[in-house]
């Protein structure tokens, strides 16, 4: 055998692994209580206590909605599967596995990925069938909404990393972040009116680039240039993986 064949049998193997790791926490964590809280309700309330009053149109406030989402619901499986799996002493089994640490990561970040995507279509089918908000340009929001939700789903993986048994420690850690980012993002408040101290921020957020196209879907102009959009995007989940393989790593050796 090749060394070139080698390398994508491996490739192949790894990325079976990946699917196996996400297909048993969308099995075991789908439905779980916090999951559905955290992932799915908080977002929506929160959503609600700043949007409710507000004369923005809707055409404007489903696109934040469609964003908020993405950020809690990929950033929430992993801090709640992998703590409880340490707990169960499985989680070690799975870092012994004869695979490499790159599938396991990227395997925890595929469940929260896929979860993401099922969760964002409510905000969207609402969009669409309550308030009967056009899409001037499919290409942006199905990019945003993919680049966004394996970004954030990275992310969660990252802060899971951390060695506990408890999800409420990983989730009191991961709001410290995902809270800030809502406010720095365009989302409530448009980049252009955030006060000078506050517009250095906006550019190291991930949820601006990600609201930001998902936004260009249904009003048809961006912020950023929607290239620039989808390359600090790929710059952010690249920067997770690989400070999630690190940490990783030099927690479990």
């Amino acid at each position: 055998m090749t060394e070139q064949a080698e390398w994508f049998r491996q490739l192949r193997v790894e990325f079976i692994a990946a699917w196996a790791i996400a297909k048993k926490d969308m099995i075991i964590y789908y439905l779980k209580p916090n999951i559905i809280v955290s992932g799915m309700l908080f977002p929506l309330f929160m959503f609600l206590a700043f949007a409710v009053g507000r004369p923005a149109e809707p055409s404007v406030m489903i696109p934040g909605l469609i964003a908020i989402t993405i950020l809690f619901s990929a950033s929430s499986i992993e801090p709640v599967s992998i703590p409880i799996e340490r707990r169960m002493k499985t989680f070690d089994r799975l870092i012994s596995a004869p695979v490499s640490l790159h599938a396991v990561v990227l395997g925890e970040s595929l469940s929260g990925f896929l979860y993401s995507i099922g969760i964002a279509f409510v905000p969207f089918i609402a969009g669409i069938v309550i308030f009967g908000i056009p899409i001037l340009n499919a290409a942006p929001l199905i990019i945003g909404i993919l680049l966004t939700s394996f970004c954030f789903a990275t992310m969660g993986t990252l802060f899971a990393s951390y060695p506990t048994e408890s999800p409420g420690d990983i989730m009191s850690m991961l709001n410290v972040v995902r809270l800030p980012l809502i406010f720095i993002s365009g989302i409530f408040i448009p980049i252009e009116s955030i006060p000078s101290y506050g517009q250095f921020a906006v550019y190291f957020s991930p949820l601006t680039y990600g609201n930001d196209l998902i936004h260009a879907a249904y009003s048809g102009t961006t912020y950023f240039n929607p290239l620039v959009d989808i390359v600090m995007l790929i710059v952010f989940i690249l920067i997770f993986q690989f400070a999630a393989n690190r940490l990783y790593k030099k927690f479990n050796e």
